[in-house]
């Protein structure tokens, strides 16, 4: 099995587990961020994206 690539259920893992150690939504956000991802609000709820150019990944159900 190919694990150079890596797949959107990954990063979700990614970003839940970051979830988990942050005390606050503004700690998680920050720490994405730094990650080179953000969580932005749409018409259709929370959207985890890739920065710097906003590029939509996943939905998140947060």
């Amino acid at each position: 099995m190919d694990r150079t690539k890596t797949t959107t259920d990954d990063i979700l893992h990614f970003v839940m587990d970051e979830r988990a150690r942050c005390v606050s939504d503004r700690e998680w956000r920050h720490r994405l961020r730094g990650y080179g991802y953000d969580i932005v609000t749409t018409g259709a709820g929370a959207m985890l994206t890739k920065l710097p150019h906003g590029r939509e990944i996943c939905p998140l159900d947060i």
